[in-house]
């Protein structure tokens, strides 16, 4: 049974030139038991170091898979299970993106997802499964004690946040609508 968050590291064929990346195969994410469609790209840019964004996701019957990478710079990524009923629920996973390493994580619904910016000018492009859905939005706090992620920023710093984000609720608060699949969540591999 594969985990249902997965870091995945494109190979990168190089030369002279450069190098050059498949990110996306439909046969290939398959073979990973990634086997939804994607509809809409989105594309972000954060300039300070320290941006923070997340946490967030869209509720049922909206809800979207992603899988983010970060195009320039690096940021940090996170997953957070909030699957009723799963036993690693409020626990989290995280991995560093850069355009590097070419790394990409892959988030499927009903996991909140996350990052904070590492670096000036970054970046970052993900693939999602619906389309944007005012009406089913939503998000957790990125700094709630109960989930604990620990955001790799010097002790004392406060991220840049949107409005929205710095006011999202504690999980506790959250009543979640998404349902355990029988795939707890894994460190990623």
């Amino acid at each position: 049974m594969l985990p249902p968050v997965q870091l995945i590291r494109p190979r990168r064929f190089g030369d002279t030139r450069g190098w050059f990346t498949e990110v996306y195969s439909e046969p290939a994410f398959a073979m990973l038991g990634i086997d939804c469609r994607f509809v809409q790209d989105n594309h972000s840019l954060s300039v300070p170091k320290y941006t923070l964004r997340g946490l967030h996701f869209q509720t049922p019957p909206r809800g979207q898979d992603k899988l983010v990478r970060c195009v320039r710079g690096a940021i940090f990524d996170v997953a957070v299970d909030i699957r009723n009923g799963s036993p690693t629920y409020g626990h989290w996973v995280g991995a560093e993106l850069s355009a590097e390493n070419g790394h990409q994580l892959f988030i499927p619904i009903g996991f909140a997802h996350g990052f904070v910016t590492l670096e000036d000018n970054c970046e970052v492009t993900y693939k999602c499964s619906d389309t944007y859905a005012p009406d089913s939005d939503g998000g957790v706090r990125w700094d709630d004690p109960a989930i604990g992620i620990d955001w790799p920023m010097p002790a004392g710093t406060a991220p840049e946040l949107s409005a929205k984000d710095a006011v999202q609720p504690m999980l506790a608060d959250f009543d979640s609508p998404f349902l355990y699949d029988g795939r707890p969540l894994a460190p990623l591999a």
